[in-house]
């Protein structure tokens, strides 16, 4: 594990986060100096954390470690928080089949399209995104992705620089590859003012994803404060080979909360499984952001 100062082997972490767009200071610019980093093994992957709160980025980086290291199959993450210019990757650039957290994607693709021709969503589309988002509909997000189109999706994946993922062929958007870098790209992008999605469509999005059902309300916003809003997609899928795919993604804002989070895995031997391991990451996750700023006042 290292600490700033920055030694050798913290600045080529810095690089590889850097290089798959999770390092984020969205708290404010830091320089080199300001910036502590550190990386922890967990089941021979590296949790790279960085972060301008002094020792926020080991407790993290040791913590998430701790609670994926024993777990089976794989996971990765991808977490940003504003409030303290901090950010974790664990394979962040591993591509995973996206089962159901491609419909966040899609509500984004087909919001920008209606932007784009300068209308709102009529009510037809108004009903099918309401249940692809708060009941995870399949038959729903099927017929909204035919109506943007794969060459919709890969125009809003452009201009969303989420470049790591790929519309699935023949209609299966459930078999889209993601990553977790991309999921928390956009996460960011439902969180503040950008060129792609207008404060209106934004709040849709975050808000059709605030009331997805309870029964669906596993995964990232387990252990979230009381204080915090919690915005949040899951995705559940078994094939033959690698088991079940269990995902989730989420964005935590209100009461002074401006965090994001994306948890991807694959090779679970039951769906429960994989919830369990989402939801172990995502308990430590929410203690040590919460902490970090409740005891110094940041």
């Amino acid at each position: 594990m290292h600490r700033s100062p920055l030694s050798s082997c913290a600045l080529r972490g810095l690089t590889a986060a850097v290089a798959a767009g999770t390092l984020l200071t969205a708290a404010g610019p830091a320089s080199a100096s300001d910036i502590h980093a550190a990386t922890t093994v967990a089941g021979g992957s590296k949790v790279v954390c960085a972060s301008n709160k002094p020792g926020l980025a080991p407790k993290l980086s040791r913590d998430i470690a701790n609670a994926l290291k024993k777990r089976h199959g794989t996971s990765a993450l991808a977490l940003y928080d504003r409030r303290s210019g901090t950010s974790c990757t664990l394979n962040a650039g591993k591509h995973f089949d996206s089962a159901s957290v491609v419909k966040v994607t899609v509500l984004g693709a087909l919001l920008r399209r209606a932007e784009e021709a300068h209308r709102k969503l009529t009510p037809h589309e108004v009903k099918l995104t309401t249940a692809m988002i708060t009941k995870s509909d399949n038959d729903s997000t099927s017929a909204l992705w035919r109506e943007v189109g794969v060459a919709g999706v890969k125009h809003f994946l452009s201009l969303a620089k989420m470049r790591q993922t790929t519309p699935g062929a023949d209609g299966s958007w459930g078999l889209t590859q993601i990553t977790a870098a991309d999921e928390v790209t956009l996460m960011r992008l439902l969180t503040t003012e950008n060129a792609v999605l207008s404060a209106s469509a934004r709040g849709y999005a975050l808000g059709l994803m605030k009331r997805v059902v309870p029964e669906q309300r596993w995964g990232v916003p387990t252990g979230a404060p009381t204080t915090a809003t919690a915005h949040v997609k899951n995705g559940w899928l078994q094939r033959a080979t690698d088991g079940w795919r269990v995902h989730s993604v989420g964005a935590f804002t209100g009461g002074g909360h401006d965090y994001g989070m994306a948890v991807l895995s694959q090779g679970n031997h039951t769906m429960g499984y994989g919830v369990a391991t989402i939801e172990g990451a995502s308990r430590v996750i929410h203690r040590d952001l919460d902490s970090a700023v409740t005891t110094t006042g940041g």
